[in-house]
Formats: structure tokens, sequence, C-alpha cells
């Protein structure tokens, strides 16, 4: 069952990451930073181009050097936490499911580190685009359009996440406070979506993945009353 078990996951895992590379390898080629977004899906997914130096929503640790470095190490310990958690549960014979939502996880965590250990080699560096500057970095340089800035650190851990899909919604006119406001404004990869989908598998159904500890639970609560 192990084995089996192993193999599934192991091919799901293979596969998000080969289509999330693909997809960011296509768009960091042939998609430019003024394009006009691709509708997707009729118009409620939009396909666009923009680089993430840090976590989601452009949060990042600083600008130093030890900042994005952190961020890089911080998500290398994650994902060896997850695998370690993975081949835990997988021992203990828990639902394939569960291993399945686990290895959403792993998948988009690996997917996102491979951008930032690897582009910067791959790619060639161009300070002029936007998503390069950083001001407080402390590595400056020239542009031709900008004169000259302050740019973000390259190489190995540095380089930056690539993102490209866009919910096209917005909240109705009778929504008071967020009428004409965009539902979910960040713009995503399929590495985020992954983890997304893997998060809320497992807040979904931890009534499945978890039937003893829901029980025991469920006990103390009675005992207490």
């Amino acid at each position: 069952m192990f084995r089996k078990n192993l193999i599934i996951v192991g091919a799901i895992v293979a596969l998000i990451l080969f289509l999330d590379q693909a997809v960011k390898i296509w768009v960091k080629s042939t998609f430019n930073v003024y394009d006009e977004p691709i509708n997707l899906a009729g118009s409620w997914l939009r396909m666009l181009y923009i680089e993430n130096q840090g976590m989601a929503f452009g949060t990042t640790f600083g600008s130093g050097i030890w900042a994005k470095l952190s961020l890089s190490l911080f998500r290398i310990i994650a994902i060896g936490g997850i695998a370690w958690y993975w081949w835990k549960q997988a021992k203990e014979n828990v639902k394939l499911e569960f291993l399945i939502a686990i290895g959403f996880i792993f998948a988009g965590a690996i997917g996102n580190l491979i951008d930032s250990m690897f582009y910067d080699f791959i790619f060639k560096f161009d300070p002029c685009l936007i998503f390069n500057h950083l001001e407080g970095s402390g590595v400056k340089t020239n542009c031709e359009y900008f004169g000259e800035i302050e740019v973000r650190r390259q190489g190995f851990l540095f380089g930056n996440v690539v993102d490209m899909f866009q919910f096209n919604l917005h909240w109705p006119s009778w929504v008071p406070g967020i009428a004409g406001k965009e539902v979910f404004p960040a713009i995503w990869n399929l590495a985020d979506g992954a983890i997304t989908v893997g998060v809320v598998m497992v807040l979904l159904r931890q009534r499945t993945y978890f039937p003893k500890k829901v029980k025991e639970k469920v006990s103390d609560l009675n005992n207490q009353a």
C-alpha cells in the first residue's frame, strides 16, 4: 500500500511541477509586461505576466540581502517538513486522498522555489523590468529608461517567482462597502493554485482525514459538559 501511494502521489506531484514550469517558462519567454491581458474561459479568468519578489500579494521580508535569502531558506525548510510529514502519514496508512492533498501543497511549494533557485541562470536579467526594482537593496545599476536605480540581487535563491493568472470578477453593485471592487485581485500561478487546493481539501475533509482526532475531541467536549 505504501509503495502504491508513493507512486500515485509522486506522479501527481511530477505532473503539477511539469505544468507549472511549462506555463511559467512559456509566459516568461513570450509575454511582455506591457501586453494586454488575455481572457481565458470567457472573461472571468485572464492571463497576464508579472513577477513576484516575495510571497503572496508581493509581501517581502525587506530589501536587504538576508530578506530574500531568508524567504527562500524558509521555503526549503517548509518543503522538508512537508516531505517528512507526508512520509510519516503514509507509513501509518492514512487515506490516499489526504496524501494527495499534502502532495498538492508539496508540489506548489517546490514549484515556486524552483523559480528562485534557477531562473536567474536561465533568463537574462533586465534591470529596466519594474519587477526587478528594489529600493534599499544597495545594488545600483543604470537603466536606459530610468537612469540609475536600485535592483534586487541576482543568483541562486534570489530569483523572482513568475505569476500569470487573475480572476476578473467584481463585487455586484448591491454589496455595501465593496461594490465594484475586485473579488480576488491577486495574480497567481499553478503552484499557488495547487497549494490552495491542498489546503482547502484538508480544511473541508478533516473529519474524513482525522476521524480519531475528531472523535476524541467530541468525547472530551461531552465529558466536560
